[in-house]
């Protein structure tokens, strides 16, 4: 699975119920039940918006936490391009479709409860969204 911004703050913020689902998957990939993956373009995003929330000493510790318990996915060359269509084609944020192209490419749901992302996931059929935010689930996404 790949974890996009979003799922991870919301995590941090105890938002349920995505907090809960997030801790899970996280407490999963420790006991080496699973694979959590996040493109690096993302993890940095997770860290500029802790320093911006509260500083840099707390999103060092979110950065360094996360580090140990998710497998990082580089932004390549080809991975860019990638991303930079997609965002072309839909209205999502820059890093959005970074996690986006990424779950695609690893042929993993993306773990999220971001609304920009739904519609992508009904145009782009090979992106699987595991809706984790409080309202009902749409049909055709990954539980």
């Amino acid at each position: 699975m790949v974890l996009d911004s979003w799922a991870v703050m919301a995590w941090l913020k105890g938002e349920q119920p995505a907090a809960a689902r997030v801790r899970d998957l996280l407490e999963a990939a420790d006991r080496k039940e699973g694979k959590l993956l996040m493109n690096i373009l993302n993890v940095g995003e997770v860290f500029y918006l802790c320093a911006k929330a509260r500083n840099r000493a707390y999103a060092e510790r979110v950065l360094q936490n996360l580090r140990s318990r998710v497998g990082t996915v580089s932004a390549t060359d080809e991975l860019i391009l990638d991303a930079v269509r997609l965002k072309a084609k839909y209205p999502v944020s820059y890093a959005d479709a970074f996690a986006a192209v990424t779950a695609m490419n690893q042929n993993a749901a993306l773990v999220t409860g971001d609304p920009e992302l739904r519609s992508v996931a009904t145009a782009e059929r090979s992106l699987k969204l595991e809706w984790v935010a409080g309202e009902s689930r749409h049909s055709g996404f990954v539980d």
